[in-house]
């Protein structure tokens, strides 16, 4: 199957509403989107702004999916994914990230790494994090909401721009606390706690 990566342009809008509208997209909070909303986030700019680009991804005449690229003006831009249902599992995502990351790495020198989020249960978006290079940096705990109300566990994954170019991995050390925590009083410095709250590739989820 020939993937094309095609920009989303201001004149697309009618076929974006009709994208999003078409379809359940059951690991974004909003699993229904109704045509309203759609315009909605067209007129601010989510899809096309100066921090902002998205991409159709097509085979011949069919659009298949959206990628949309956030925090342009950032060293550590985010991105978000959609593919329609009846494409899911044939190995669309998976080679739309392999071309994002290059995307952004090579129009985009200043970018240092390259960040996304997805719920805890989407397995098959995990497993293209880890096929397309990017190492999972962060879980937070209820953090994703859903239909219904429920919470779900977030994780967040990226990609470092010295990895990508040498073709290598280097996960974070997920144990450092024995070692570091362990050379220091345990009340530590209470003047220097603070509140975290989940990351920025947690902020837009829709």
């Amino acid at each position: 199957m020939d993937l094309a990566f095609r920009r989303c342009l201001a004149s697309d809008a009618d076929d974006l509403v009709a994208f999003l509208t078409g379809d359940r997209w059951p690991y974004h909070s909003s699993a229904t989107v109704d045509a309203r909303e759609a315009r909605r986030w067209i007129a601010e700019g989510r899809f096309d702004s100066d921090e902002t680009r998205s991409f159709w991804v097509t085979s011949g005449d069919d659009s298949m999916g959206l990628i949309r690229l956030m925090d342009l003006g950032d060293d550590t831009p985010l991105f978000d994914l959609r593919i329609l249902g009846r494409y899911r599992g044939r190995g669309v995502g998976a080679r739309a990230v392999a071309w994002l990351t290059p995307y952004l790495f090579t129009a985009f020198p200043e970018i240092g790494r390259i960040e996304g989020t997805t719920r805890q249960d989407n397995v098959a978006m995990r497993r293209i994090f880890r096929r397309c290079g990017y190492v999972k940096e962060a879980h937070y705990r209820e953090a994703w909401p859903a239909e219904g109300g429920a919470l779900h566990d977030a994780v967040g994954y990226a990609v470092l721009r010295r990895d990508w170019h040498s073709g290598t991995v280097t996960p974070p050390d997920w144990n450092d606390e024995a070692g570091v925590l362990g050379r220091h009083h345990v009340d530590g410095d209470a003047g220097g706690a603070r509140r975290i709250g989940p990351g920025k590739g947690n902020r837009d989820r829709t």
